[in-house]
């Protein structure tokens, strides 16, 4: 049995097995309609064993095809029926590394699927290539930013994975660099004080690392002068969320220590995140990196913050910081800052950043 479900997802069910051919450019759009797909056919079909991912006409994915993926392997194991991936390219296949997402899921390569009578797929897939029309089927203010990320983007299979173009900006990774060589000299000089404080306020180390997520969901260690107690991470289900949505925040929090909440408020506590940035894992300017149990939470269409690097600092650093408790509205600035991006826009973010921390009004929590 074929069904195409009204679009590029098509859908081959025969007796226990489940076989869904993933369209040309896996982005936004079609990540919806393939999680659509995916959950139908579950759901008409409950006594389904195995199901399998056709990628034989993919050339392009990004953060959100990588949720759309997070969350049938969700269902997958929640039903408990195998889940594999065929045919996987090696444009697909970066995508997943990057995410360390080939480690969990089953990838074989197979015979593609036959040919069937549906003539729309192949007319949906040429213009699947420059996905025009997103913005309009989208509720989501951000969805206009698909097409001109696209542009330029899927010309061969060979093409490097790029998802967003301040991923691969030299002028951006160079100013990176330079600010992050600046900020680590400032950080030496800072340290001993900073040190001090830190070790007479409470027992502990001086330093804090913390498993974040960067583009396309790869985890990564970020480091920040120790705020909290040693314990906060054992005690974090003690303490109320104020905050909306896939993300923690609490004005309040009694696991902040004295100079704790003196290097948050004058943002001293992240000045070893210039060595991530050093490294290249963050970036001076970005959205705000989330922890793996936020990301757990995502819906397709908030893994299109992941498209790009995070940044120390960003839309919602200086619109708000604190006041903004609600994660849908952190959503839109992160997705503001990847439409309105340029070389000439990091540093105007910079400056205001700089301009917020020096404000006796702002600071972060």
């Amino acid at each position: 049995m074929v069904e195409s479900n009204g679009n590029d997802c098509q859908v081959t069910i025969l007796e226990k097995t489940c076989r869904i051919s993933i369209p040309p450019v896996f982005t936004v759009k079609k990540a919806l309609e393939f999680k659509q797909s995916f959950q139908q056919a579950c759901q008409n079909n409950p006594d389904l064993t195995h199901v399998s991912l056709d990628f034989s006409e993919t050339k392009f994915m990004d953060s959100s095809g990588i949720g759309a993926l997070v969350a049938s392997r969700k269902l997958a194991q929640k039903q408990g029926f195998e889940l594999v991936l065929q045919n996987v390219s090696q444009q697909v296949l970066s995508a997943l590394a990057l995410a360390d997402l080939d480690k969990f899921f089953v990838i074989e390569q197979a015979p593609p699927a036959p040919k069937t009578s549906t003539s729309t797929a192949a007319a949906n897939a040429s213009s699947d290539r420059l996905p025009r029309g997103t913005a309009a089927s989208l509720s989501s203010p951000s969805a206009k930013l698909v097409p001109k990320r696209f542009r330029n983007m899927v010309k061969s299979e060979e093409q490097p994975f790029i998802t967003h173009p301040s991923v691969k900006s030299v002028p951006k990774r160079v100013m990176d660099v330079v600010g992050a060589l600046i900020g680590l000299a400032i950080t030496a000089v800072l340290f001993p004080f900073i040190a001090i404080a830190i070790k007479l306020d409470s027992r502990g180390p001086i330093f804090f690392g913390q498993v974040r997520c960067s583009q396309m969901g790869k985890r990564f260690k970020m480091w920040k002068f120790r705020s909290m107690c040693t314990d906060a991470e054992a005690k974090k289900h003690l303490v109320q969320n104020e905050a909306e949505g896939a993300i923690f925040k609490a004005k309040n929090d009694p696991r902040i220590t004295r100079v704790g909440r003196i290097l948050r408020k004058t943002s001293l506590d992240e000045l070893p995140q210039f060595w991530n940035v050093l490294k290249g894992e963050m970036s001076l300017v970005g959205t705000r990196p989330p922890t793996p149990d936020e990301v757990e939470k995502y819906e397709i269409l908030q893994w299109q913050r992941l498209d790009i690097k995070p940044g120390m600092t960003g839309e919602w650093q200086v619109n708000g910081r604190s006041s903004v408790k609600n994660f849908e509205d952190i959503v839109r600035l992160d997705l503001k800052y990847q439409e309105n991006w340029s070389l000439k826009y990091d540093v105007e973010l910079i400056f205001k950043t700089i301009w917020v921390i020096f404000n006796k009004n702002s600071g972060a929590m």
